[in-house]
């Protein structure tokens, strides 16, 4: 990583971290209803919230160390280049993952929840280059599963039940 790279991703990281305050912030204007639960309408807002304020001090923490990297005689570290040799071109890329992101919104009312995300899941571990195994099959249904223990079970999110399932 180029010392410009740190400086774009230092940047990026501060823009995330205020659009992440000003989000929050914004969040206390959302009404609570008589039939709202534990959570309420504003539980999944703030942890949204925290998530983005997470990645942004992740960007942040990153260009930090990568800039101090990047001063240390060439000799003493090693850093891959992360991105620079990748065979995908930026837009072709996120192309693709707004088409996985659409073929899901499609599948899910057809084929229901677990299968939709566990095919999303394993779509987007074959496109960013798994191994075509078992493995990334088990790894697709665990994390189908895993989502669905956490939506469904712990938070209580119906999720559509599909045509099939």
């Amino acid at each position: 990583m180029t010392e410009r790279t740190a400086a774009k991703d230092l940047a990026g990281g501060l823009v995330v971290l205020a659009i992440a305050i000003l989000y929050y912030l914004g969040i206390g204007d959302i009404a609570e209803s008589s039939l709202a639960d534990d959570v309420g309408a504003g539980g999944l807002p703030r942890i949204l919230a925290f998530v983005l304020a997470g990645f942004g001090v992740v960007l942040v923490a990153r260009a930090i160390i990568e800039g101090a990297l990047t001063r240390v005689p060439k000799q003493a570290v090693t850093v891959a280049q992360s991105g620079d040799n990748d065979p995908i071109a930026p837009l072709p890329r996120a192309l693709g993952f707004l088409g996985f992101g659409a073929a899901y919104v499609v599948l899910v009312p057809i084929i229901g929840y677990l299968p939709a995300i566990a095919l999303l899941i394993g779509a987007v571990a074959l496109f960013e280059g798994a191994a075509t195994n078992w493995k990334t099959s088990l790894i697709a249904v665990g994390g189908a599963v895993g989502y669905w223990a956490i939506f469904v079970r712990l938070l209580g999110v119906r999720q559509p039940p599909g045509w099939f399932f």
